[in-house]
């Protein structure tokens, strides 16, 4: 029996089962990453396509690492007013580095490296957290949670009929709900342009 046992086994051993969401979940956020610079590009950015217990188990952590990334924004800021004047080994930079304001950046920045470390924690791939931190935690700032939904695939994986799913980031894939406007009818259409043409006519 497992109670008070949560969360999904998914047929591995502990170690496998941690390796297997660690690498889900960096492969979300690396689907984000600059297409030209990615031999094997995603068709949609953002988005995975896995089985349907494995996008309900990677989920809480892919949002763990979002809210973690989310909360270190106004650290950041705060860092880019005391940040280097120029690049890194000029005369300017060495200036600066000896000056207060590093001691400032430094205990500003203090935050947002710490949670860097503890998502490179989580998911083990400073590739993805770069990624994470530099463009996906910005458009979650006004959002105050669900930042991943899972659609159901009709069609199975093939070989052991297992059920497929998407696990994609909001915001980015959504359908967009238009008003429905009535149909212009071809017999409407020169009706329409006699009355335009006899109000002109009439001015």
């Amino acid at each position: 029996m497992r109670h008070r046992r949560k969360g999904r086994v998914l047929g591995r051993s502990p170690s496998h089962r941690k390796a297997l969401l660690k690498n889900l979940a960096s492969a979300l956020f690396l689907t984000e990453r600059d297409a030209s610079l990615d031999d094997n590009a995603p068709k949609v950015t953002g988005r995975i396509i896995t089985t349907l217990h494995k996008a309900k188990e990677v989920r809480p952590l892919v949002e763990k690492c979002i809210t973690i990334a989310k909360k270190s924004i106004p650290a950041a800021e705060e860092a880019r007013k005391y940040a280097a004047p120029a690049e890194r080994g000029s005369d300017a930079y060495k200036k600066w580095r000896t000056s207060d304001d590093w001691k400032k950046w430094a205990a500003a920045r203090a935050p947002v490296v710490a949670a860097q470390r503890r998502v490179v924690q989580l998911i083990g791939d400073r590739q993805a957290t770069s990624i994470l931190f530099d463009t996906i935690a910005e458009r979650f700032v006004e959002r105050p949670g669900g930042y991943t939904r899972i659609l159901r695939l009709a069609k199975p994986r093939l070989g052991d009929a297992g059920t497929r799913a998407i696990l994609e980031l909001v915001g980015k894939n959504d359908r967009v709900k238009r008003k429905a406007e009535r149909p212009a009818f071809e017999s409407e259409a020169p009706a329409q342009e006699s009355e335009t043409v006899a109000a002109s006519s009439n001015e």
